[in-house]
């Protein structure tokens, strides 16, 4: 089972984001949300087991077939895919 971690914030809707730990882009997208005071949960695909790094995976392929990061899911409806600083901005309207 995937563990998530939560950060506080307002709550925009159900973001998940799937990063690594090393990703430049991944930590801005994370800045951008602290930023911007959003709540979201991540995992960083790359600090978990193999079992877990699967599930993640699998998770991601679901929204992005490149499996690229950060891939950010928002109520399970639709994805924001790599860094899109304007997409990303957009979650706080």
């Amino acid at each position: 089972m995937i563990e998530y971690k939560h950060v506080e914030g307002k709550e925009k809707g159900k973001i998940i984001i799937y990063a690594l730990s090393t990703c430049g882009w991944c930590k801005k997208t994370k800045r951008i949300l602290d930023s911007l005071g959003i709540a979201y949960d991540y995992v960083d695909a790359d600090l978990v087991d193999a079992k877990t790094s699967e599930e993640i995976d699998k998770e991601v392929r679901k929204w992005n077939p490149k499996e690229t990061y950060p891939t950010i899911v928002i109520n399970n409806e639709k994805a924001i895919v790599s860094y899109d600083e304007d997409k990303i901005r957009e979650l706080a309207k």
